[in-house]
């Protein structure tokens, strides 16, 4: 993992004692061995190689380890169901519920994993993980326990080489997804792919540890360790984490993208650097392309272009990662700059891959158009790669997801806007939610939308909304909203999701549910003014409106 950009600014740092709670310990395993980072709030306090006597309680992260040898060993799935006699299944599910492994690992039910109910053999388990060098601790099944204090330094050395690495992986992006209000994804995109841990604090039963442990998305092993839960951990110190953490290109970066480039475009010849017409086959250097139209453009490749010829036509092939094809769209139909703009731009780009593509044997299959996505027919530039690195795996869920240049529109994304947005503050996952208020952010191979919309809900708010507008122009403060979503209400009370611009309801079964959506959309509607803070103002517009 490349750290020469981080080492200069660490050494240039003071190492400084800070009063007040211990500071956050950040491992990982780069270039130079494990290291140790001390976070405090004014950020990095102190770096230096990680001391061989650090320890750790396991807490939470034995599940990762039973995750992986069920995983390797090609276990059968046993779904834990839900019986509402343990208080436990609060970290698993409702009663009535079932609950599979990946969703066991990333919720942290430790009912699943239990070794009894899965009918895991201690002897078994000790000869499988001798036979890959693990330590005594993870080959005893009965030391698998959250109080075994383990070395920082033997578990990242056990995650370095821990079996089934890309399943956990992929499942444990869905920690940032889930986890802190959207906090932990808005500041550290697709970059980290962790299991949390909880347990006591060291010498006080009534306080908390946690942090978490996994990889970083190119496969780097890491800890962090901490006072408080895990969970409290990640949403306090998102944002520093999201400053320190470095940006990989990660080690999975999805599977084959075929792309038929300059498919509108009938290809005249291809020429190498020195002028020969290039032969069909894979392309290695510099080349001109010549079109029938007598434009002409440069290309480059290092294999990734395959060049034949079909039915008396030349045809050009790029067979591209799927991080790549993102970088190389990005490339092409913007730019990385602002990089909020860029994050929200690719994480579009990959969606809308992942909606339009055909299947075509292990590959997906899309052309170079300005009907689908254009395509630099070029390696992309670091600074892309760097942006796809940093949304790597992310996409929308909840609905179709285009994009423009300069034309917003219903499920829609305008570039010129989300530039104009990111210049005004806003983080991409913020730009997307105004472009897509229905759909979520969510991973490539598990896209689910947090927003279960009610489309009747939503075609009643706009109609009624059309009525209202001569009376709601003249209050103070009221903007009507050119994009929102209402979303089923699972539990709790009607409320809004203003970052995303959503409101949550139960339905429009009866005349409170109507009052609660007029309610809930005039929050919305008057974010910007104090109007929309006070609640009894609210209620009493709803009630004038829907009622009087």
């Amino acid at each position: 993992m490349p750290l020469r950009w981080l080492l200069p600014l660490l050494m240039s740092l003071p190492l400084l004692a800070e009063a007040g709670p211990a500071p956050l310990q950040l491992a990982w395993r780069g270039e130079q061995g494990n290291e140790l980072l001390q976070l405090g709030a004014s950020g990095v306090m102190a770096r230096g190689p990680l001391p061989t006597n650090l320890q750790t309680p396991l807490g939470s992260l034995w599940k990762l380890f039973a995750f992986a040898y069920l995983e390797d060993t090609g276990q059968p799935e046993r779904a834990y169901t839900c019986t509402g006699q343990d208080r436990d299944e609060v970290y698993c599910c409702d009663p009535g519920e079932r609950i599979a492994r990946d969703e066991a690992l990333v919720k942290s039910c430790g009912l699943y994993f239990l070794p009894q109910r899965l009918g895991l053999d201690g002897a078994l388990w000790r000869d499988y993980w001798h036979a890959r060098g693990a330590p005594d601790w993870l080959a005893d099944l009965g030391r698998l326990q959250p109080q075994t204090r383990v070395s920082v330094a033997e578990l990242l050395d056990s995650l370095a080489h821990l079996p089934a690495q890309a399943e956990a992986r992929a499942v444990l992006l869905d920690v940032t997804l889930n986890g802190s209000d959207g906090a932990a994804v808005a500041a550290l995109g697709g970059r980290l792919r962790v299991k949390t841990w909880s347990w006591l604090a060291d010498g006080d039963a009534q306080a908390r540890q946690g942090g978490f442990a996994g990889w970083l998305a190119d496969g780097s092993p890491v800890w962090l360790g901490g006072s408080g839960t895990s969970q409290s951990i990640l949403k306090r110190h998102a944002e520093l984490l999201g400053q320190v953490l470095p940006t990989s290109w990660p080690s999975e970066p999805g599977g084959c993208v075929e792309v038929n480039l300059f498919s509108r475009y009938p290809l005249r010849q291809l020429r190498t650097a020195e002028g020969r017409v290039a032969e069909p086959g894979r392309l290695q250097g510099r080349y001109e392309a010549e079109f029938e139209n007598g434009n002409r453009l440069a290309l480059e490749s290092a294999g990734e272009l395959v060049l034949s010829r079909e039915q008396a036509r030349w045809r050009l092939t790029a067979r591209l990662s799927r991080e790549e094809y993102v970088a190389r769209v990005l490339d092409r139909e913007a730019s990385a700059q602002p990089e909020e703009a860029a994050k929200a731009l690719a994480v579009a780009i990959r969606s809308y891959l992942q909606q339009q593509a055909e299947r075509r044997g292990e590959c997906l299959a899309i052309d170079d158009s300005s009907a689908s996505q254009r395509v630099a027919p070029r390696p992309a530039s670091p600074a892309a790669r760097a942006i796809a690195a940093w949304t790597a795996d992310l996409v929308l869920a909840g609905g179709p997801i285009t994009y423009h240049l300069d034309t917003p529109g219903p499920s829609r994304l305008a570039w010129t806007e989300a530039v104009a947005q990111a210049g005004a503050g806003l983080r991409y996952d913020a730009i997307l939610a105004r472009a897509f208020p229905s759909a979520s952010l969510s991973r490539w191979d598990n896209p689910v939308s947090a927003c279960q919309a009610l489309p009747e809900a939503e075609d009643w708010l706009r109609r009624q909304r059309r009525a209202w507008r001569e009376r709601l122009d003249g209050e103070p403060g009221y903007f009507e909203l050119p994009q929102f979503a209402v979303c089923r209400l699972a539990a709790g009370r009607p409320h809004v999701d203003r970052a995303r611009q959503r409101i949550f309801v139960r339905g429009l079964h009866s005349l409170q549910d109507r009052l609660d959506l007029t309610h809930e959309y005039l929050h919305l509607a008057f974010e910007a003014h104090p109007n929309g803070q006070d609640e009894d103002y609210v209620e009493h517009l709803a009630r004038q409106l829907l009622l009087e």
